[in-house]
């Protein structure tokens, strides 16, 4: 069955920079398209970015410039480089394909 283990998260500094992992198994990952979501305290799930089988990538608008998705299909593991951290990005992180999400990695941003 598909699974997914997030981590790299933290405690970070504001303007600091994390990179989250996600590493995949149970599927074809280099056939799947990838997603990251995140929810912050008291809110509703957030797509965050996409990566598609070309590696073609979307963000959303609060993010983009500063977060990058990537994938590695040789290790079946999905990134994303967070730059420019602010505290508003507190949130837990989750990768998904499709329906299916990991446990998702806490990140916070605070000094």
């Amino acid at each position: 069955q598909v699974q997914l283990v997030e981590s790299g998260g933290g405690l970070v500094q504001p303007g600091g920079s994390l990179r989250l992992s996600c590493t995949a198994s149970g599927f074809t990952f280099s056939m799947s398209p990838m997603r990251w979501y995140r929810q912050a305290p008291g809110k509703g799930l957030e797509w965050v970015s996409t990566i598609d089988t070309y590696s073609i990538t979307a963000h959303a608008p609060s993010v983009k410039g500063r977060f990058t998705i990537s994938r590695d299909n040789a290790k079946n593991t999905l990134y994303l480089q967070m730059n420019s951290l602010k505290p508003e990005d507190t949130a837990v992180y989750f990768c998904a394909k499709g329906d299916d999400r990991g446990q998702g990695t806490q990140v916070t941003v605070s000094s």
